[in-house]
């Protein structure tokens, strides 16, 4: 979910939003495109796109040792890789993140 492909408001064809059974289009609202979006300037700032920003976050973790990602093509993969090229997020940019990147945004019951 964490891409930039939805925050404009419309969900691309292909995206994984208007087909996955795990994903659908209703949790793409106003509260998931107003906190990614805030979520994508903090990745703006930092040169990196907002799925390489994700990225690094969960992988600065030491209890995490693996990150799942959905790559539906190598050029995503070699992209995401990337994320690991970044330097580490400051206690600044990991403050904004908290603020924005609330738990259960775009899940439902």
């Amino acid at each position: 979910m964490l891409t930039d492909k939805n925050l404009d408001g419309a969900i691309p064809p292909g995206a994984r939003a208007r087909d996955s059974a795990f994903l659908s289009p209703d949790v793409i609202d106003d509260t998931y495109r107003e906190r990614a979006t805030a979520l994508d300037e903090i990745a703006r700032r930092r040169g990196q796109s907002l799925a390489q920003l994700a990225l690094q976050w969960v992988l600065r973790q030491p209890q995490v040792t693996s990150a799942l990602i959905g790559a539906s093509s190598t050029w995503q993969l070699d992209h995401n890789l990337k994320a690991l090229d970044f330097p580490p997020l400051t206690d600044e940019e990991l403050a904004l993140i908290d603020r924005h990147g609330v738990h259960g945004t775009g899940s439902r019951p």
